[in-house]
C-alpha cells in the first residue's frame, strides 16, 4: 500500500499516514515538503469524509462509531500543519490555520464534546474579568492533563495486555478458529478517541488565541511599513550592506597581519621587579594610565572651557567613580605604606622595650612605699579598734537581758 497514490489509498491509510506526519511535525522540525504532503493529505481526508457522509449535523458523539471518531480530529490536525507552513505572506497562513480550528470547534460544539463554560466563554467574545478568565485558563489545563493521563493510562494497559497476550500464546499454542476477533466498538478505543478529541479541544482553543494575537502583531506590522514607506527596503540591499561589512573586516584581518606589534604593558613587570628587589620605588615606569571618559566627553579634544560643554561631558556618565590609577600603582602605595607602618611599630617596640628597663628601679622603689603606706595604715586601725574594746568591755549596755535586771 506503500506504493499506491494518494488518490488510491483508503480513507483509514490515508488518514494514518498523514497523522504520523504531523506527529513528527509535533515532536521535532520536519522539512517544509514534508509538512505541505501533510497538510494536502489532510485536505485529501476531508474530500472523502464529505463524500462518504461520515457525520451529519443532528447528531451526536454517542450517534458516532468508535472508527469514525478518529475523523473528527482532521481540521485539528490541519489546522496545526497549516500554521507550521512558512512563506512570505504569513498572515494568510494564519487566517487559514484560524479558520480550520474555528471548524473543528463548531463541529465539536455540535456534537456536545466542548464544556459549557468553554461555550459561555466564547459566546462573549474572550471579553470578562481576569479572575473569569483566570479560573477559566486553569480549569482547560486541568481537563488537559487529565485527558493526557488517560491516554496515557491507556497505552499502558493496551501494552501490558499486548505482552500478557504475548506470553499466553507462547505457553498455550492457540487452535485454529479459537483467535479472539477484535471489536470495532471497543470501549477502550473509543474512550481513548474521546479522550484524544478533548485533549484537542483545549489545545486548539489556546492556539486561537496565539493565532489571533500574532496575526494582529504581523498586520500592524505592515501597516508601520506601509505607512513608513519601508516596504521597498528589499533583501537584496541586506546582502549587499552585508558583504561590504564582511569585505571591511576582511581587508582589516589582512592588514594586521603586516602591522607592527604595538608595545606591551610594563606596570606589572615593574611592580614585580620592585618586589624582588630588581628596581626602587622611586623610579617611574613609563605606562601612564588615564581614567576612561564615556559619552560626548570622550569626544571632546580640548579642556571644557564654558558650563555648556562641561554639562554636555557629563551626559551618560557612568554611576560609579571611575579610577585614578591603575591596579599596580595602587599595589606599589600599599607597599609604601605597609613600609612605614612597619618601621613605625619597630621604632615604638624599641622605645617600650627600653623604657621599661630604666624605669624597673623606679617602679619597684614606688611599690616598696605603697606596701609601707598599707602596713602602717593597718597597724593604726588595729590600735584604734583594741581601745574601743578596753573602753566598751563584753556586755556592757545589756542591762535588760541580765536575770537581776
Amino acid at each position: 500500500m506503500g506504493g499506491l497514490a494518494m488518490e488510491e489509498l483508503p480513507l483509514s491509510a490515508l488518514f494514518e499516514q498523514a497523522r504520523k506526519i504531523h506527529l513528527a511535525a509535533s515532536e521535532s522540525g520536519v522539512d517544509q515538503d514534508v509538512v505541505k504532503k501533510g497538510c494536502e493529505m489532510f485536505q485529501k481526508c476531508e474530500d472523502m469524509i464529505g463524500k462518504l457522509g461520515l457525520f451529519s449535523s443532528n447528531e451526536t458523539k454517542e450517534d458516532i462509531s468508535t472508527n469514525n471518531l478518529k475523523y473528527l480530529l482532521v481540521p485539528y490536525y490541519l489546522a496545526e500543519l497549516t500554521a507550521k507552513v512558512i512563506q512570505e505572506d504569513h498572515i494568510q497562513i494564519l487566517k487559514a490555520a484560524y479558520a480550520k480550528l474555528k471548524e473543528f470547534f463548531t463541529f465539536c460544539e455540535a456534537m456536545e464534546l466542548v464544556p459549557d463554560e468553554e461555550l459561555e466563554a466564547a459566546s462573549r467574545g474572550g471579553s470578562g474579568a481576569a479572575a473569569d478568565l483566570r479560573g477559566l485558563k486553569i480549569a482547560r489545563f486541568k481537563r488537559r492533563k487529565a485527558a493526557e493521563a488517560k491516554l496515557l493510562e491507556i497505552k499502558e494497559r493496551k501494552e501490558r495486555r499486548g505482552r500478557s497476550t504475548k506470553a499466553g500464546a507462547l505457553s498455550t499454542p492457540v487452535e485454529a478458529g479459537e483467535e479472539d476477533i477484535p471489536d470495532d466498538d471497543c470501549e477502550e478505543e473509543r474512550e481513548a478517541w474521546l479522550s484524544s478529541i478533548n485533549l484537542a479541544i483545549c489545545k486548539a482553543i489556546d492556539l486561537m488565541e496565539i493565532l489571533k494575537i500574532e496575526e494582529k502583531m504581523l498586520s500592524e506590522v505592515k501597516e508601520r511599513q506601509l505607512k513608513d514607506g519601508e516596504d521597498g527596503f528589499s533583501r537584496v540591499a541586506l546582502d549587499d550592506r552585508t558583504k561590504q561589512a564582511e569585505n571591511r573586516h576582511r581587508d582589516t584581518a589582512a592588514r594586521v597581519q603586516y602591522s607592527n606589534p604595538t608595545q606591551p604593558i610594563t606596570c606589572a613587570t615593574f611592580a614585580q621587579d620592585v618586589l624582588e628587589g630588581r628596581a626602587s620605588v622611586s623610579q617611574g615606569h613609563e605606562h601612564k594610565h588615564q581614567p576612561l571618559i564615556f559619552g560626548p566627553a570622550s569626544i571632546v579634544g580640548g579642556p571644557l572651557s564654558t558650563q555648556r560643554e562641561r554639562m554636555i561631558a557629563q551626559v551618560f556618565q557612568p554611576s560609579h567613580r571611575m579610577p585614578t590609577m591603575c591596579i599596580e600603582d595602587a599595589g606599589l602605595t600599599e607597599m609604601n605604606i605597609m613600609n612605614e607602618w612597619q618601621e613605625q611599630t619597630k621604632k615604638a617596640i624599641e622605645e617600650a622595650t627600653t623604657s621599661w628597663h630604666n624605669d624597673k628601679p623606679l617602679r619597684r622603689k614606688e611599690e616598696d612605699e605603697e606596701e609601707d603606706d598599707e602596713d602602717e595604715e593597718a597597724v593604726m586601725k588595729a590600735r584604734a579598734f583594741d581601745d574601743w574594746k578596753d573602753d566598751n568591755p563584753r556586755g556592757a549596755g545589756n542591762k535588760k537581758l541580765t536575770p537581776c535586771g
